[in-house]
């Protein structure tokens, strides 16, 4: 697929700007020790108060940052309600993990806020027997959502210790549908393709072309695309094959490393 088949699809203006605010975490409190999941042992009563407790975290988050907003999907609000945010970020941070902002993880990255996990996965319209590629595992939380919608989901990272810790952290907490690689999100996953979603979670200057190749007929790609203004796009192909492109919102997200630096925007 080339880019000259693309067409650019009208959408309504958006009405904010979502960025992943990194700044509102108070740096001081981030000393990670690379290993986010809990302690061994058996859960005492201070354990389960704790686990309730985060459970109406989870409901709170969704009820304040998802419901009243425009996330309406039933299914990605189940799955927003279940996964357990809090093992995906530093222990240190674990009490901000419901919050409505992004936080710092590994290897200097970042976990999207929920509300952006949310809206790209809605937007992807992931169904139970779809095959998904996830683009920069990071933590693993964006795998894990699509693990409790989709049949498969293959995730990407291109920093090894954050594939490692991600895939560890995935298997610890059951998730036997993901399969995690390290290596350059750009090319993608040929081996496994074609995927029904593909969600990105870094920003190229461009869509990459190794991913609408591996895009299904009826697939949805939902991607960062843009340097210091971004904006998500949702790129569909329909039964044809044929690529049709939208916006949604702005967003600010991490640059895409590795090819996507040395890749020029096809003309």
């Amino acid at each position: 697929m080339t880019g000259s088949s693309w067409r650019l699809m009208a959408a309504e203006p958006p009405a904010r700007r979502i960025f992943l605010p990194i700044g509102l975490v108070i740096m001081g409190l981030f000393r990670s020790t690379g290993d986010t999941s809990a302690q061994p042992g058996i859960p005492g009563p201070a354990s389960v108060a704790q686990n309730e407790g985060r459970e109406q975290a989870r409901e709170r988050m969704v009820r304040q940052q998802m419901e009243t907003r425009d996330i309406h999907d039933p299914r990605v609000r189940a799955a927003m309600r279940k996964v357990p945010r809090h093992r995906f970020v530093p222990r240190a941070l674990q009490s901000l993990a419901y919050k409505d902002c992004a936080l710092p993880i590994e290897q200097g990255q970042t976990i999207s806020q929920p509300y952006i996990v949310a809206l790209m996965t809605q937007l992807a319209l992931p169904g139970p027997k779809d095959r998904a590629l996830d683009v920069g595992t990071g933590s693993g939380y964006q795998a894990a959502v699509l693990a409790e919608l989709v049949e498969k989901v293959y995730s990407i990272e291109i920093l090894r210790p954050l594939a490692e810790s991600a895939r560890t952290r995935l298997e610890k907490l059951g998730y036997r549908n993901v399969q995690v690689r390290c290596g350059d999100g750009y090319r993608g996953w040929p081996e496994q393709a074609p995927f029904d979603v593909i969600l990105v979670a870094a920003a190229p200057d461009h869509i990459p072309l190794p991913l609408m190749d591996q895009l299904a007929p009826n697939g949805r790609l939902v991607i960062p695309v843009g340097t210091f203004r971004q904006e998500l796009l949702v790129v569909e192909k329909d039964a044809a094959g044929k690529v049709h492109r939208r916006k949604t919102v702005p967003v600010t997200f991490v640059p895409m490393t590795g090819e996507a630096r040395r890749t020029k925007a096809p003309e």
